[in-house]
């Protein structure tokens, strides 16, 4: 059992799934991401469904820490004109008594929204109780929204107790916030300094804006396609008529420069035909003499285990919606049907000019080259291309560093040490 497979984890909210609300979904993918990575985690909130939740994911339902609960929204409606209703310090002990249980021995208590909200002041005291008796250990607190700070809501808080919790720097606690924006304005209203709260962007998660299979992602992971600065991708199969010697030499012109490409050639050579397995033999002998075994790979060769890996149509389109860009250097081609393929995924077309769909469709749309041309040209016209491509750009950096599994992995999971 590996260290964190024991670790406790608890996330608190009003709300959780099936609620549909921008939180709501940071939640979602927080307590997905916990499990998998081996810990106990425990969503506690005061609306939400059990089977809405991640598999492993465990609920505690708590009807008082529902922002819409009927109590807690007389007390709201109270406190919103200036007022503490008499109710309200009976409504922390009973929420301090619910919380108890539920929060002790967790190694990690992420708090969202509620030390800077005011949609729940009882429940804002009653955590800051729990965390000034040291019932409340190591708790983050993840500042999505501020109230004290917003155009539409500060007028809803007032000065003095208990609204000042909500704009009061707890020590013992870890701050989060979801920009730099925001950093700086709960520095500036909790009088710390930036420094003392951590910066934690909310990120995407690529299986489903790209629509991958789970065959698929365990694909695109093998081929370890997240983590380079150029997919370029051959959807061919291995014959000398695709000219992919010329694809791996300017792979490694690519590599020369600076540059992290990833060539991904799909289809597989015929393993009943002696030159052709003889040619994809070459392959692999001129990929390793470049030095880019790990810049060029062949779906082929990438499967789960060590048989050769066999893919159709369907999983060559999530590979293309993945790549940044179709590359074929083709001697010939018949007509090109990757072209269109690329065309309509919408990502650009480096191609070999001999190709009929490239000339009679592509036109001006794709960058061609002779197939003949020098690798080190070929690759400065791609580099062109993506250093002045704002849409590569941004993709690029979202792809490294703004997935919801990079960010959990380096910034995330690293809470619980």
């Amino acid at each position: 059992m590996s260290q964190d497979e024991t670790r406790r984890v608890g996330i608190l909210h009003y709300s959780a799934a099936p609620v549909v609300g921008g939180v709501e979904s940071v939640i979602q993918t927080h307590a997905r991401l916990f499990v998998e990575a081996g810990c106990r985690t425990t969503v506690l909130a005061g609306r939400g469904e059990q089977a809405a939740l991640p598999p492993g994911a465990e609920l505690v339902h708590i009807s008082r820490l529902d922002s819409g609960h009927p109590q807690i929204l007389a007390l709201s409606q109270e406190l919103e004109q200036g007022n503490v209703p008499q109710g309200f310090d009976e409504m922390v002990n009973q929420l301090v008594e619910d919380l108890l249980p539920a929060l002790r021995a967790r190694d990690l208590v992420i708090v969202h929204n509620v030390f800077t909200k005011h949609f729940n002041l009882p429940l804002t005291a009653a955590l800051f109780r729990l965390l000034q008796e040291s019932s409340l250990t190591r708790c983050v607190a993840w500042c999505h929204d501020i109230t004290w700070t917003s155009p539409n809501s500060r007028s809803k808080v007032h000065p003095g107790y208990p609204w000042d919790l909500l704009r009061t720097y707890h020590p013992e606690m870890t701050y989060v916030t979801v920009s730099g924006h925001r950093q700086q304005e709960l520095a500036d209203l909790l009088g710390c300094e930036p420094e003392r709260i951590r910066v934690i962007y909310n990120g995407v998660n690529p299986e489903e804006l790209f629509a991958l299979s789970d065959v698929g992602l365990a694909l695109i992971d093998r081929l370890d396609l997240w983590e380079s600065d150029l997919n370029l991708l051959m959807p061919v199969r291995v014959t000398q008529a695709k000219n992919i010697e010329l694809a791996l030499q300017v792979a490694a012109a690519l590599k020369a420069r600076g540059i992290r490409p990833k060539l991904i050639v799909t289809g597989p050579p015929d393993p009943h035909d002696r030159m052709n397995m003889e040619y994809f033999r070459s392959l692999v002998s001129l990929r390793r003499q470049l030095d880019i075994v790990g810049e060029m790979r062949f779906v082929y060769e990438s499967g789960p285990s060590d048989q050769p890996f066999l893919v159709d149509m369907s999983l060559v389109g999530e590979i293309m919606r993945v790549s940044d860009a179709l590359f074929m250097p083709s001697h010939r081609e018949g007509f090109g049907m990757p072209i269109l393929e690329a065309g309509l995924v919408g990502i650009p077309v480096f191609c070999a000019d001999t190709i009929p769909a490239a000339q009679e469709i592509g036109g001006a749309d794709v960058v061609r080259f002779s197939p003949e041309a020098d690798p080190g040209e070929i690759a400065g016209l791609i580099l062109k291309w993506a250093e002045e491509s704002p849409v590569l750009r941004l993709r690029r950096r979202v792809r490294q560093r703004l997935t919801w599994q990079t960010i959990f992995r380096s910034q995330i999971l690293p809470l619980l040490e």
